[in-house]
């Protein structure tokens, strides 16, 4: 009886991990592009008329990088399950080209939580409401 419940609580902390890695492991691999910000007074082309923001994880040293719209970035980030926090983000270059890359990093700052939808973009939330959603870059 102890071996079967042994290999069955086994089976299942398997399941659970596997579900967990093969969620986050959409992540890696490639890049995100921003399509939609929450939160902003300035529609989402005004923020970004040129180029939008990205982003891409690093799994083995657990950092993110990317292009804000204007300036290069990069931070810190740490998962559990399905929540996400990313710490402020390193030094970049200075040039200014609007509000949209402030309003981006305040926005990554904020999120605590991430999650895939049908069609298989990246949603980072605030607990359950999207406040930035990407769309994978091939």
């Amino acid at each position: 009886m102890k071996t079967t419940y042994y290999l069955l609580t086994t089976i299942i902390l398997l399941a659970i991990t596997s579900c967990a890695t093969t969620k986050n492991s959409k992540l890696y691999g490639h890049s995100w592009q921003l399509e939609y910000i929450s939160g902003t007074k300035i529609a989402f082309e005004g923020l970004y008329p040129n180029k939008k923001p990205q982003i891409s994880f690093n799994k083995e040293k657990h950092k993110v990088q990317g292009n804000n719209s204007c300036n290069g970035y990069s931070a810190n980030y740490t998962i559990k399950d399905s929540s996400i926090y990313f710490s402020e983000p390193g030094p970049s270059t200075m040039m200014y080209c609007g509000e949209g890359e402030q309003a981006f990093l305040k926005m990554m700052e904020k999120v605590n939580r991430f999650s895939f939808d049908d069609n298989g973009k990246l949603n980072l939330m605030i607990d359950n409401v999207t406040m930035l959603r990407f769309k994978k870059v091939k």
